[in-house]
């Protein structure tokens, strides 16, 4: 019976590689399913401990653990075909590209390696300073600025915006990537920025534009390239980011990367999510104070999909299908805004990825989304 109940628990948390998560809860156990399953099939191995064949407890318990082994394994197995043209497509959306190295930081050779899932995707120490961009009733609103160890030229910047719905996260959220991209010669600026309900749009909105204004006019002593500029945003981080690519009409700006980035505010408040994984109709009132009937100027503002010309700048999309919280469709339909108007662009569509599921830097989704962005940077910022 105990051998039953362990297979039937990993069955059932195997199912989140298939279907979407029903509660908030369960969205935090999918991240794990979909990007540790070889984990996950290891445990499912249990159920084939010797004596399973002697009982049909035993054996119902093999028949869950089986089937939760295939389940377990399937998002490496579907990555494969996507690492296999992630190369060819990012020559063709963006150009050939050679990605910055530093000594004992090479760039990754290959989208997906099977043994990095199993020993983690590692790079050289960095520096990490912190510095004050501005002020707001006296709370301070800071960066993290990740650099290498040594270097001899300015260096281009990557500005990363962390999520949380509007209204929550940090700038230390995630920092694999942060850390990756320093020790190949990036400059790696984290923000904070102010949250809603308190602090509605535009406030955060504001708050990245001067920290790109602090970053370049501090570019000497941070040892900075002020004119080569990226910006990277996961989830409510995403739609800054676009968002200030979008309506900057900075030329040192060069590209923006959206992770599971909510584009069309419209759009997410006419498609709510599950309530109970998250309650999206709550959470964009709260973001742009009010409905789209009492506060319609903040929904238009506040939708990059809304400022695509023909000037936009390169754009690299990354979402899952599954996503729970932010639905694909917000990516999807970005997608063919920028189609539409001829931009760069290319959307990295991840058929079992779930809200955050960069989480692991190591995992299938961290993988290819990391080769995508360092290739995606290297044309950019070139």
């Amino acid at each position: 019976m105990l051998r039953l109940g362990v297979a039937l628990i990993v069955f059932l948390a195997s199912l989140l590689t298939v279907v979407r998560a029903p509660t908030y809860n369960a969205w935090k156990l999918s991240v794990a399913v979909t990007e540790w399953g070889h984990v996950v099939a290891l445990l499912a191995l249990l159920a084939f401990l010797p004596g399973w064949r002697s009982t049909a407890t035993g054996k119902l318990a093999a028949a869950l653990g089986g089937a939760a082994v295939v389940l377990a394994l399937t998002p490496l197995a579907r990555a494969i075909p996507i690492a296999s043209s992630l190369p060819d497509d990012m020559n063709s959306a963006f150009g050939p590209s050679s990605p910055r190295t530093m000594p004992g930081a090479n760039a990754r050779p290959k989208p997906l390696a099977f043994l990095d899932v199993l020993t983690h995707v590692k790079s050289p120490s960095v520096r990490v300073d912190t510095a004050t961009y501005v002020m707001h009733d006296e709370t301070s609103y800071g960066t993290t600025l990740y650099r290498p160890l040594t270097t001899s030229t300015p260096l281009p910047v990557v500005i990363m915006i962390h999520g949380g719905s509007w209204s929550g996260g940090t700038r230390n959220d995630l920092p694999g990537l942060n850390r990756y991209l320093a020790a190949r010669g990036y400059a790696v600026a984290t923000i904070s920025y102010r949250f809603a309900p308190l602090y509605p749009h535009p406030a955060a909105s504001q708050d990245v534009h001067a920290a790109i204004e602090f970053l370049k006019t501090n570019a000497g002593r941070l040892e900075l390239d002020a004119s080569r500029i990226a910006l990277i945003g996961r989830s409510a981080g995403g739609q800054l980011a676009l968002l200030a690519a979008y309506t900057e009409h900075d030329s040192a700006i060069r590209g923006v990367v959206g992770f599971y980035a909510p584009s069309d505010q419209l759009f997410g408040y006419e498609h709510p999510t599950n309530p109970r994984v998250l309650n999206s109709t709550t959470t964009l009132e709260e973001f742009l104070a009010g409905s789209p009937k009492t506060a319609p100027e903040a929904y238009m503002s506040s939708s990059p999909i809304n400022f695509i010309g023909p000037s936009t700048v390169p754009t690299l999309l990354i979402h899952g299908a599954q996503d729970e919280l932010v639905y694909a469709e917000q990516s999807e339909r970005l997608d063919a805004r920028l189609a539409l108007a001829r931009r760069p662009h290319f959307f990295l569509r991840l058929p079992w990825g779930v809200h955050g599921c960069d989480y692991n830097f190591s995992g299938p989704c961290g993988q290819l989304s990391t080769y995508a962005i360092e290739r995606f940077l290297a044309a950019v910022l070139r």
